[in-house]
């Protein structure tokens, strides 16, 4: 008869076998929160915090005739064109740009209040002030530190390097450094004695530098793709430097674009000027020859003599002078571009009707303005000056070839318009000589007074667009404070995160060792991995200073196990078919590695049976490694009979060694805590273990001790480490394998379940040992048990 096994279902979760060990280390997550928490508070304490400031600014259409070609843009195809946000974004927080901003700003010199836990950094009003007389080229392009120590009103203390020996100086005095010297002076509108006895870092550092770390911090965005409005925000330790950063940085690139069309204008009008003086030149000759043709000859009106044939050649000449006009301009245009040297912008707009033309200047002069800021904060080797100058460079010829084919068909429309005038002219050659020859010089007068009139016009243009040059962005907001709580850190999400964090760690901890763990610790674990074979008791873990053998009538946790495993023991060796109750029972125990307490098993189990009147033999099997004796003579009570005691201490391996010796010889009575058991030593250890237990006389020694006791208790080898067991497993009516707590590994449990598949071991069952009081299986869950007051209120009843 098998011994029926509750079996809970696999898909039920336990949830409180879940939640029990978290629970159990309570104290461990609240110590935890307590000192994230502290850290978090120190953090937050002792932390620079940094303040978000935003501005917003709208980016304007450019539809000002100043641009490239607009100051002729009546002769041009050249409208308003819409800026590209993203690119003005890009501008705006260009490297130049916010170089200009430190600059202008001196953020590249940084003064920091040295503090016992924090350092404060000082923008507006600091209580000194520091000018370097060295060139601004190496001031602005190295770094340096030194280190400032208020003394007096005036006087202070200088060191180039922390704790380095400080060294006594008055204000305005010359301070040699790696930068020139330096002059410090005290702020005027401070008292200097409040900051006595106080040190004070200062950080001078590039340009370059600081504008790159202002430019990665530095975050615009648009509000969608379709909208002009762009916002600026930068998160500053000081709010007023915030603030002056993105004020400055919006008016340095409102400035730029202003500059550039100005330049532009600038150059558009000394290309206007230079060729007003040359047509006057021409303009004053041509009037001068009429005047003199006409005083020469006293003509003074010849228009009604000619009145027909002008009527006639009107529409050709004004054809012509249109075409004249043109070529003219492209050829002034053709011989500025040939004649230029470097990349300077190119005039603007002056009057050519060819798109391309106009374009590839506007293009141009883009880039070339490029050129020139980038020049300022670097060299003509920069890798993008260079790929600039080439694409300056195709501009420009894509250029010469448009005004080379530009004249070259003006050219042809103009001598073809020629041909028309001659045959016109023709047809007045009966006209007198003084008509022809007055004729020819007020067509040539009327041209260069029409292309002089023409330029006069469009400088005045010119001018007007220069004096009402506008930016390309309209501030909406100013710099201002997003938030008064500061954007790092944050308070609440830093107090929150080490809280979940201060939760986390123990639970991770716990997580993992739960997840790592592969060792049994009590019963129930026991029972998941053993399926039908039963678990019959969990033994309670015994401290170093606690008794390891049970005493007569004891009601100890450990007492009370082993009368838990004794009745157990006994129902199934009744319920087992094959046994004789004739006979003694020969109980195996054994283990999986030494160590996990199959001898402490062995010996109690004896002494419970025999507290219980059965005649009990102990027999130490494991004759490699033999425990039962130390066992006995350590801190146990208990001493060997004298009276029973062979004096040559023979054992179970002397009796299978030795035909001559009979059972009686090797069986020892001792007598432990009032308790009387027989006992068989192990004896001497053989040569030649496993030949031995294989031998007859093993069977014979079974059989002998089966008719004298109730009980037979074996001590065997350990399973996993030799095969001693398994060569007399067949004399055992019931093996009970130990387990220990903490220290048997999941895995080996199968082994022994294997073996009893195979027949190699008899009757297989279980035994959970060394478990700790708040991991017992049952007695755990439930709180049921025997402690040191239930053994005081026992033995008051009793």
């Amino acid at each position: 008869m098998q011994i029926e096994k509750q079996v809970i279902p696999n898909n039920n979760v336990d949830l409180s076998k879940l939640i029990k060990p978290y629970v159990k280390n309570w104290k461990w997550f609240v110590v935890s929160v307590i000192v994230t928490i502290t850290f978090a508070i120190l953090y937050i304490r002792y932390t620079v915090p940094e303040y978000a400031i935003r501005s917003k600014v709208m980016i304007l259409e450019d539809q000002n005739s100043t641009s490239e070609l607009g100051a002729f843009s009546d002769l041009g195809v050249l409208g308003g064109t819409r800026n590209n946000v993203q690119d003005e974004i890009e501008s705006l927080n260009s490297r130049t740009n916010l170089i200009e901003v430190v600059k202008e700003l001196g953020l590249n010199k940084r003064i920091i209040a040295i503090g016992n836990f924090k350092n404060t950094g000082l923008y507006d009003n600091p209580p000194f002030n520091i000018n370097f007389l060295g060139p601004d080229s190496i001031v602005q392009k190295t770094e340096y530190l030194f280190y400032i120590r208020l003394i007096s009103e005036t006087k202070f203390e200088f060191a180039n390097i922390e704790n380095d020996t400080y060294k006594e100086y008055s204000f305005g005095k010359s301070i040699p450094s790696s930068l020139g010297d330096l002059i410090i002076t005290p702020n005027g509108t401070l008292d200097i004695s409040s900051y006595s006895g106080r040190d004070y870092e200062v950080k001078v550092s590039p340009l370059a530098t600081r504008a790159e770390f202002y430019q990665k911090n530095i975050v615009i965005t648009t509000t969608n793709e379709f909208s002009n409005i762009i916002s600026i925000t930068l998160n500053d330790a000081i709010k007023k430097r915030g603030k002056d950063i993105i004020n400055t940085l919006i008016d340095k690139y409102n400035k730029n674009a202003v500059d550039d069309k100005k330049a532009i204008a600038d150059r558009t009008s000394d290309f206007i000027n230079d060729r007003i003086s040359d047509i006057y030149g021409n303009l004053s000759t041509v009037d001068q020859s009429a005047e003199d043709f006409k005083a020469g000859r006293g003509i003074t009106d010849i228009a009604a003599q000619t009145s027909v044939n002008l009527n006639i050649g009107a529409a050709n000449q004004q054809e012509l002078r249109n075409t004249t006009v043109q070529l003219d301009i492209a050829s002034s245009m053709k011989d500025l571009v040939d004649n230029q040297d470097g990349y300077e912008v190119l005039p603007a707009n002056v009057g050519l009707t060819d798109e391309t033309i106009a374009s590839t200047t506007a293009r141009y002069n883009e880039l070339a303005l490029e050129r020139k800021r980038l020049l300022e904060s670097s060299n003509e080797k920069n890798p993008i000056i260079v790929n600039l100058d080439q694409q300056l460079d195709g501009l420009k010829r894509s250029m010469k070839s448009s005004l080379n084919s530009v004249t070259n068909n003006l050219s042809l429309q103009v001598n073809s318009l020629s041909s028309q005038a001659s045959r016109i002219n023709s047809r007045i050659y009966s006209a007198p000589k003084n008509e022809r020859a007055l004729r020819d010089i007020t067509r040539q007068q009327q041209t260069t007074e029409s292309l002089y009139l023409y330029l006069l016009q469009k400088r005045e243009e010119s001018q007007i667009s220069f004096a009402s040059a506008s930016p390309k962005s309209k501030v909406i907001d100013r710099a201002y404070l997003l938030n008064k709580d500061p954007v790092s850190p944050k308070k609440p999400i830093v107090l929150l995160a080490s809280f979940i964090l201060g939760l986390l760690i123990p639970f991770s901890v716990i997580y993992a060792k739960d997840i790592l763990d592969n060792k049994i610790h009590n019963k129930v674990d026991l029972e998941k991995l053993t399926g039908d074979v039963p678990v019959l008791a969990e033994l309670p873990k015994i401290s170093k200073k606690e008794d390891t053998l049970i005493k007569t009538d004891e009601r100890t946790i450990l007492a009370e196990s082993l009368r838990v495993l004794r009745t157990n023991l006994d129902f199934i060796l009744k319920s087992r078919r094959g046994i004789n109750d004739n006979f003694g029972k020969t109980i195996f125990i054994t283990s999986s590695v030494p160590g996990e307490g199959k001898t402490l098993v062995s010996f109690n189990l004896s002494m419970i049976y025999a507290n219980a009147g059965k005649r009990v033999l102990l027999m130490g099997a494991d004759i490699r490694n033999p425990k039962i004796y130390e066992f006995y003579k350590g801190k146990n009570v208990g001493k060997l009979s004298k009276s029973t005691m062979n004096s040559d201490n023979k054992g179970l391996t002397d009796f299978l060694s030795n035909e001559s010796l009979k059972p009686k010889e090797i069986i020892y009575s001792i007598l432990v805590n009032d308790l009387t058991i027989d006992i068989i030593f192990a004896g001497t250890i053989p040569p030649n273990p496993t030949e031995l237990l294989m031998s007859e006389r093993t069977n014979e020694l079974f059989e002998a001790v089966r008719n004298k006791y109730d009980y037979i208790i074996v001590d065997t080898a350990p399973l996993m480490v030799v095969s001693d067991t398994l060569l007399i497993s067949e004399n055992a009516d019931q093996t009970l394998y130990v387990t220990r707590a903490g220290i048997t590994e999941t895995n080996v449990v199968g082994f022994p379940i294997q073996l009893q598949k195979e027949g190699k071991l008899k009757g297989l069952s279980f035994i959970v040992n060394g478990v700790k009081s708040s991991n017992l299986g049952y007695g755990g869950k439930y709180g049921y048990g025997y402690g040191s007051s239930r053994k005081k209120w026992y033995q008051i009843f009793s």
